[in-house]
């Protein structure tokens, strides 16, 4: 039997709009990046990567034990062990990409992958018009900034390929709504696949409990609580609205960056962010005349 407490916190959060919740998500997601990046300086990213989701598997796991939901038959944990490796993976290549790229434009190049996947899904002259201009605006965003990295690029393009499989297998995993254990799982799975490339330096994370607690603490802001709110998120929109709303976050980091890591904006950069936000805001308008449409026919 679902709980009083259980009820109104899902009324809160049906009543809240799902751009909040992207925000909250980036502000974790971009808060352990920025510790993950000081780790860097002690343990290999692959390493920081993979206790970052082993950690998270752990405490979405504790959190989830006495949910007790329904068993998982075979078909979904395929699915699963598919998001998981893809979402291991995805923390992986990013990691290895901002080792070599600045933060808000690996972001930003990364952001090809949901793109792909909305242009993909769309269905309506406007929703074409609302990711061309999120389309445009994480172009401009990400500017020419590669320096003389290809590896980076390599890196992060492979992250962009590896979000576009989160989001589509993360939409069958939310949808079958048991709560957070299906991401607990996945990033358990996913800690297992990535376990070689972080066999090297492993002992040197675990011999210091400052570099240990590090990571904890990455994978709890960016995986346990970013990735649980976009699995919460999931299960009200659809994929394609999904993929174009994520279209906040190069804004999101290119903000979080000025505020915290000294990173002036340019003005071509706040050009892009005006184009970001303006997709983002058709999109919105064509859900809620659909929403109308829905209503008035029924």
């Amino acid at each position: 039997m679902t709980s009083p407490e259980r009820l109104r916190a899902d009324r809160i959060f049906n009543a809240a709009p799902p751009e909040l919740f992207f925000v909250l998500s980036a502000v974790a997601q971009y808060t352990g990046a920025i510790i993950a990046v000081h780790l860097f300086d002690d343990i290999s990213p692959a390493t920081v990567a993979w206790l970052r989701v082993l950690s998270a598997s752990l405490i979405l796991l504790a959190f989830s034990f006495r949910q007790s939901p329904r068993r998982w038959n075979r078909r979904e944990l395929y699915w699963v062990a598919a998001f998981g490796a893809s979402t291991a993976l995805m923390n992986l290549f990013f990691y290895l990409a901002l080792d070599r790229l600045p933060l808000g434009k690996g972001v930003t190049i990364e952001f090809i992958g949901p793109i792909t996947v909305a242009a993909l899904r769309t269905r309506s002259v406007r929703n074409t018009v609302a990711l061309l201009s999120a389309a445009v605006g994480v172009v401009v965003l990400g500017g020419v900034e590669i320096g003389n990295e290809p590896l980076g690029l390599v890196f992060i393009l492979a992250a962009s390929v590896m979000w576009a499989g989160y989001i589509v297998m993360g939409s069958r995993v939310a949808l079958a709504d048991k709560g957070v254990s299906g991401l607990a799982l996945g990033l358990l799975f996913g800690g297992i696949v990535i376990t070689p490339f972080a066999a090297g330096d492993a002992g040197a994370a675990f011999s210091s409990g400052k570099i240990l607690i590090g990571c904890i603490l990455v994978g709890l802001l960016s995986n346990a609580i970013g990735y649980g709110i976009d699995q919460a998120t999931l299960r009200r929109i659809p994929i394609r609205r999904f993929s174009v709303m994520l279209a906040l976050l190069p804004v999101c980091a290119t903000i979080f960056g000025f505020v915290f890591l000294n990173q002036s904006p340019s003005l071509l950069d706040l050009l892009g962010m005006a184009l970001v936000l303006t997709g983002v805001a058709v999109q919105e308008r064509d859900e809620t005349d659909r929403h109308h449409e829905v209503v008035e026919t029924t």
